[in-house]
């Protein structure tokens, strides 16, 4: 494992980050940053993976970690989509270069989508794995039922069982308050750069509506969606990996 740098955000987070430098003719084309899911971290198969392509081909390459997650400072339960959208956006600005490709798996693409609708100057594409946009909304808290949502008045906090985790994920009061002022599917989202978004037939945390919803409400002159049949939300066995390295590359050929 390769040892971290730190970045200091404005309101004292210490955000875990590792940089790839550009060498050769990769220097000349956008750097690339990883964007990772709800308790995932920077140690990820997708992560790594994409580094060492990047690093294969020259290219910039930028991942980290959430506060609350990884090697970054903070408790996980404290944090929210508005901090974790700070954090990337305060760190991109500081350790990466110009305009840069965002790579968002699942949380990561509604925090690439917030990047993208309040600093489109420094995104020159967007690729989405399983992207769940609003998901805070549309999945944790219409998911809930009366007695959840009771419990969640009541105590500031609900359990939810985890497919990836023998722990429950613990869904706190500020997360569902704060992710209704992230919305990104309820106001317009211009989306001037190139976009993929990918998407598997056997996801069962994020159903094929949401990409198809992302397509129907964005404002966008190069977006495109492929459903990968058999790809769960995890999106990392062989051919998975393989395809978003293609999504990223047909990003790179469309900026020329």
């Amino acid at each position: 494992m390769t040892a971290p740098h730190f970045h200091s955000t404005t309101e004292g987070r210490r955000i875990a980050y590792i940089r790839t430098m550009p060498e050769g003719d990769g220097a000349n084309l956008p750097g690339i940053v990883f964007l990772g899911g709800f308790r995932s971290d920077m140690e990820g198969t997708k992560a790594l993976w994409l580094e060492e392509r990047a690093r294969a081909e020259g290219r910039a390459f930028l991942r980290f970690d959430y506060s609350g997650h990884g090697q970054s400072s903070e408790d996980f339960l404290d944090g929210c989509i508005g901090d974790w959208a700070s954090d990337a956006a305060q760190v991109i600005a500081a350790q990466a270069m110009g305009p840069q490709i965002l790579v968002g798996s699942s949380m990561g693409g509604w925090i690439s989508l917030l990047l993208a609708r309040e600093r489109p100057e420094r995104v020159a594409g967007l690729v989405g794995i399983a992207a769940a946009p609003d998901f805070t909304e549309d999945s944790m808290w219409e998911g809930f039922s009366d007695k959840q949502r009771a419990e969640m008045e009541a105590t500031g906090r609900v359990a939810l069982p985890s497919d990836y985790s023998d722990e429950p994920y613990i869904i706190t009061a500020r997360l569902i308050e704060d992710g209704r002022r992230n919305l990104v599917l309820r106001s317009p989202l211009r989306l001037p750069f190139p976009v993929r978004l990918l998407h598997g037939t056997d996801d069962t945390d994020v159903p094929l509506t949401v990409p198809m919803r992302l397509i129907s409400h964005a404002q966008a002159h190069d977006m495109r969606l492929t459903v990968m049949k058999g790809a769960d939300h995890r999106f990392s066995a062989a051919t998975d990996l393989h395809l978003i390295w293609s999504a990223v590359a047909e990003v790179t050929a469309s900026l020329g």
